[in-house]
């Protein structure tokens, strides 16, 4: 007699390669998935992934919207229709891409595709009879490209609370939403003592942490060099992406790390964090439950722009529209983000085990088929 081992029917996900973000999500989900799930990732980076269990494979596809060169000339003047948003005619990547994808769903039969994030792929599996789960994002998305792709989806994921949620999603969409904040955490909140050890950093000093994401290019340094002259008495550290600038007057106790591989560590050490309003560091820093400014940077669709109106709708954060530009203005700032701080409601925006409840809402999603994979040479 043979011995079987249980096989589901693969998930395929695609991952947009700005920023670190969607791919750390990712990587978070699957690896909550049950080992008997085959999973596919399609990317057009193989290098922004935290470790991924067995049974997970990424196959890198041309990227949807850098040119190489190789595109054709003379479409630029024919417009772009509503229903998709990164078109362009003549790019042979894209067709390339769409290929291997579409190519995939025929060999595979996935029991599900997650689209992270793209209203094209999203579509494209819809067109393809494949099931799909699209992400969902902060941010204008009432153009037709979005809702056609919310609407031919089975689930929309959103990595955040529901508090966090727009007042201007319809009740019909909100009743397909699953909300799952903190998705894509990897490691737990450190402690400020052992962080600032590990940092080298002065256990009793204030220290203001500056930090923006990967999907960008940065702030701007100047309103820092003013922040740092308001408070000469703390201690200001950036990490991330800056951009420097000729008249940035900074003093001493400004600091600029670049990238660096720990930020939880400099989230626990702070005693107030400035930064923008990407997924992943919006999370860090409401399970470390911070006195928080959020300013957004420029994203398509006003997403950073509209995370930040919820985190400040939720009392969890202070939200400017920009950075403070004077040292009387920083003052009053930093002085509302300390007197409003509510770190109970900023952890309680965190799932306990985000991961694994997204892992499960999947599978329930899908009626699934298991195969059985002999086991050869193994008899009772």
């Amino acid at each position: 007699m043979r011995d079987f081992a249980e096989t589901r029917r693969p998930f395929g996900y695609f991952v947009h390669h700005q920023g670190r973000g969607h791919a750390e999500r990712c990587a978070s989900l699957v690896n909550a998935l049950p080992d008997s799930r085959p999973v596919t990732i399609f990317c057009a980076r193989d290098d922004i992934f935290p470790a991924l269990r067995g049974n997970v494979e990424i196959r890198r596809i041309p990227s949807l919207f850098e040119a190489t060169g190789e595109e054709r000339s003379g479409f630029d003047g024919i417009p772009t229709p509503e229903t998709v948003h990164c078109a362009p005619l003549g790019w042979p990547g894209i067709r390339q891409a769409m290929a291997l994808i579409s190519g995939w769903f025929a060999k595979a039969d996935p029991a599900l595709m997650v689209c992270d994030v793209s209203a094209e792929i999203a579509q494209l599996a819809r067109i393809c009879s494949v099931p799909h789960v699209k992400v969902l994002q902060h941010g204008d998305r009432s153009d037709p490209g979005h809702r056609a792709a919310y609407d031919g989806a089975v689930g929309l994921l959103a990595p955040f609370a529901s508090e966090l949620a727009q007042p201007d999603w319809p009740a019909q969409m909100r009743e397909r939403i699953h909300f799952v904040g903190g998705l894509g955490l990897r490691t737990e909140a450190a402690d400020r003592g052992a962080a600032r050890r590990r940092l080298g950093l002065d256990p009793e000093a204030r220290m203001a942490l500056i930090l923006t994401g990967g999907g960008g290019n940065g702030w701007s340094t100047a309103p820092f060099g003013v922040a740092a002259r308001a408070y000469p008495d703390w201690q200001w550290i950036s990490i991330g992406a800056m951009q420097g600038d000729w008249h940035a007057t900074e003093g001493g106790n400004l600091r600029h790390r670049g990238w660096v591989e720990t930020p939880e560590d400099y989230i626990a050490a702070a005693d107030l964090v400035i930064s923008s309003a990407g997924n992943t560091t919006c999370a860090q820093i409401l399970r470390a439950a911070k006195p928080w400014i959020v300013v957004p940077e420029w994203r398509y669709f006003d997403e950073q722009l509209e995370k930040a109106r919820a985190l400040g709708r939720a009392g969890v954060a202070l939200h400017l529209d920009h950075m403070p530009s004077s040292a009387h203005a920083w003052r009053k700032a930093v002085a509302a983000a300390l007197a409003g701080h509510a770190p109970d409601a900023q952890q309680a925006l965190i799932a306990p085990d985000a991961a694994a409840a997204a892992a499960r809402w999947l599978d329930r999603l899908v009626p699934d088929h298991t195969t059985e994979i002999a086991n050869e040479g193994e008899f009772a």
